[in-house]
C-alpha cells in the first residue's frame, strides 16, 4: 500500500510517498481502509521533530473509512462497517490501524469525509464547552481563532448552549464566518486591541471564560479579559508556548483559573467518547452543527496539504483522500 512517511525531521519536503506492507491488526485493534484523513496542526510539530517520535513514522490519528479486518477479541466491529476515529495511527496511508476502544460507528447520514473532518476538532470543542467550562445562558465567552477548525465549531456549540460569544479573528472574511457561526460580537485583533474591546463590550466586567488556542501572543491579555474567578482554557499554542508565570498573578487578577486541557483526558471512557461523538453526529444530522471542509488533497500531495495548512489561511478542515 501507499503511505506517507517521515524519514528525517524537517519541512514538508520530508514527507515521502512509500510502498509499505499493509499493517496487521493486533489484539483489540481494527484495520481501516481509509476514505479520508483529517489533517491537524500537531502533525506539523511531529514532522519537524518538536514532538519527536521514532523514525520512520506515518502521521495521522484522525481518519474515517470502512473496517477491513479486526484483531483478536474485537466483537463490536465487522468488515464493511463505516467507522471513524480521532485516536488511530498511520492515517496518512491507504490502510490504518485504530484501537477498537477508540473507534466509532459512523451513521449513514454522515459522510466519511464529514466524519474525518469533525471528530478531533469537534470533540475538542465539545469538551471545552460542555466539560472544561460548561457554558450556560448568561455566560459571556471570549473565543480566539473563531474561524479556525475548533473555533468555528466552538462558536456554534457555545451559541447552542445559550452563551454570549465574543470572537476574535484576523480578517474581514473570517469575521463573516464567525458571525455566520453565531458569534454575537467579532473583534478583528489585527486592527484593534482585543483586551480593550472586550472590556468595552462587557462594560468593564470581563468574561466568564476565555477559550485560547493561540498561546504566547494572547495569553497575558486573555487573563486581563476575565472577571473575578473566571477561567482561561488554553487548548493550543499556534503562536508558540506560553512563558512561565508566577501563579500569584492569578490571585492579583481576581482568583483566576487556568487549565491546559487535551482531548485524551476528556474521552477516558467509552461512554464519554460515544457521548461526545454522538452529540456531534446528531447535531450535524439535524443541521445544528455545520462542519466546513476547506480543501481536499490526494494522498500523494500530503506535503502540499501540510504547507497549505501551515500558511494559516484555512477556512475549515483539510483532508487527505487516498
Amino acid at each position: 500500500m501507499r503511505a506517507i512517511r517521515v524519514h528525517e525531521f524537517g519541512d514538508a519536503s520530508k514527507l515521502s510517498v512509500d510502498e509499505v506492507a499493509v499493517p496487521e491488526p493486533q489484539a483489540g485493534q481494527v484495520r481501516v481502509k481509509v476514505a479520508a484523513t483529517g489533517l491537524n496542526f500537531v502533525e506539523v510539530y511531529h514532522r519537524k521533530g518538536q514532538y519527536p517520535n521514532a523514525l520512520p513514522m506515518t502521521l495521522g490519528a484522525e481518519f474515517a473509512g470502512a473496517v477491513d479486518a479486526v484483531g483478536e477479541g474485537v466483537t463490536d466491529f465487522q468488515p464493511g462497517d463505516r467507522v471513524g476515529t480521532a485516536n488511530g495511527a498511520g492515517g496518512y496511508a491507504e490502510y490504518a490501524i485504530a484501537p477498537a476502544a477508540k473507534l466509532l460507528h459512523v451513521p449513514e447520514a454522515i459522510t466519511l469525509e464529514q466524519a474525518a473532518a469533525v471528530l478531533l476538532q469537534g470533540m475538542t470543542a465539545h469538551y471545552l464547552a460542555l466539560s472544561t467550562y460548561p457554558l450556560k445562558p448568561g455566560d459571556t465567552a471570549l473565543m480566539h481563532a473563531a474561524a479556525g477548525g475548533v473555533g468555528h465549531l466552538l462558536v456554534q456549540i457555545g451559541r447552542k448552549r445559550g452563551a454570549r460569544i465574543i470572537a476574535t479573528v484576523s480578517t474581514d472574511e473570517k469575521a463573516q464566518l464567525a458571525r455566520m457561526a453565531g458569534a454575537d460580537e467579532v473583534i478583528l485583533y489585527s486592527q484593534v486591541d482585543f483586551e480593550a474591546e472586550v472590556k468595552r463590550l462587557t462594560a468593564g466586567r470581563g468574561v466568564e471564560v476565555v477559550y485560547d488556542s493561540v498561546g504566547k501572543t494572547t495569553f497575558a491579555k486573555s487573563l486581563n479579559c476575565l472577571k473575578p474567578r473566571g477561567m482561561l482554557a488554553l487548548y493550543g499554542q499556534a503562536s508558540g508556548p506560553v512563558e512561565p508565570i508566577n501563579l500569584q498573578i492569578l490571585n492579583q487578577k481576581g482568583s483566576l483559573f487556568v487549565t491546559r486541557p487535551t482531548l485524551a483526558h476528556y474521552v477516558l471512557t467509552r461512554e464519554e467518547l460515544e457521548w461526545r461523538a454522538g452529540d456531534l453526529f446528531n447535531w450535524m444530522t439535524s443541521g445544528e452543527l455545520i462542519v466546513r471542509v476547506d480543501r481536499t488533497f490526494p494522498l500523494a500531495r500530503a506535503a502540499d496539504a501540510q504547507t497549505y495548512m501551515e500558511a494559516r489561511g484555512t477556512r475549515g478542515k483539510v483532508l487527505l483522500i487516498p
